[in-house]
């Protein structure tokens, strides 16, 4: 039988704590032992914030990114209370004061670089959540290594591996990531990580648009290039939607193909083959 006088001491007692009577739970077991129930903290999706970082910057309007707006709020009221982001730009919207408040958090870390590229990396992430939220969904791009001479990270040589198990054949790059420089046709786009060039010699048109289409299926922004387009042979370009190492420009390229447009500077529409926009990791869940 309960006893009113245990009842009124507990009570009693968590008034004394400032702990309201409601957040206290018994336990089920022997011990009789009493414990406080944590409030829940925010969770941070990082796929979803990461994704909005790259899409919103490139909106004509405030239009958030679908899934982002709770993840985005509690990385923007943490750069608040760091005095990093005016409280106005605290609204879920992952747009440029956003991205350069993070950069900016990124470099009070001691980051450079790539590592300060305003794109939220999973240790920064954590940092600046502690004690405010936690993180899942968290992406890795793992180390780099070599393919056809060309440096990847491995998790855009995963990307690269399940387009050819798609297409039943292998591709070749003609230019790889972290190249920052070394082509000054690029814009930049392959001065990080998650870009890579494709060689399309002795495809026909047909084949040149069936491994763009593998490339999307995986989880690029990927397009068939032509010469008329820029001072560049053919070749097929592809951006690792949702690669951390992302340079501002292969930042900007995802989100305009998410937007529907081309990556190029004109930002025409996009021009190519349809497919159910995913990231790698979506992809790997679906």
């Amino acid at each position: 039988m309960r006893r009113p006088w245990l009842a009124v001491g507990l009570a009693g007692l968590c008034v004394a704590v400032g702990v309201p009577t409601h957040a206290w739970a018994a336990t089920s077991d022997a011990t009789g032992q009493w414990t406080v129930a944590t409030a829940a903290r925010p969770v941070v999706d990082m796929e979803a914030t990461v994704l909005a970082a790259q899409i919103d910057p490139r909106r004509a309007d405030h239009t958030l990114t679908p899934g982002a707006k709770s993840s985005v709020l509690a990385v923007e009221q943490a750069l608040d209370a760091k005095n990093l982001l005016d409280a106005r730009w605290v609204d879920g919207y992952f747009g440029t004061e956003t991205v350069s408040a993070y950069g900016a958090y990124q470099r009070s870390l001691g980051y450079t670089g790539l590592d300060a590229n305003g794109l939220p990396g999973t240790t920064s992430l954590t940092k600046l959540g502690q004690d405010r939220y936690t993180v899942t969904r968290t992406i890795g791009t793992g180390a780099k290594v070599q393919r056809d001479g060309y440096v990847v990270n491995a998790r855009t040589q995963a990307m690269l591996t399940e387009a050819e198990r798609l297409l039943g054949y292998k591709v070749v790059l003609d230019q790889g990531s972290y190249n920052p420089g070394g082509d000054p046709t690029s814009a930049g786009t392959h001065d990080g990580g998650g870009v890579v060039d494709i060689s399309v010699t002795g495809m026909n048109a047909t084949k040149r648009t069936a491994v763009a289409k593998a490339l999307r299926q995986v989880g690029f922004a990927a397009w068939v290039r032509d010469p008329s387009q820029g001072d560049w042979p053919w070749h097929i370009h592809a951006t690792a939607i949702n690669d951390t190492d992302l340079s501002s420009q292969a930042q900007h390229q995802v989100g305009d193909y998410y937007l529907g447009l081309n990556g190029l500077a004109n930002r025409g529409a996009d021009d190519g083959p349809k497919v159910t926009i995913r990231t790698w990791e979506q992809y790997q869940r679906g």
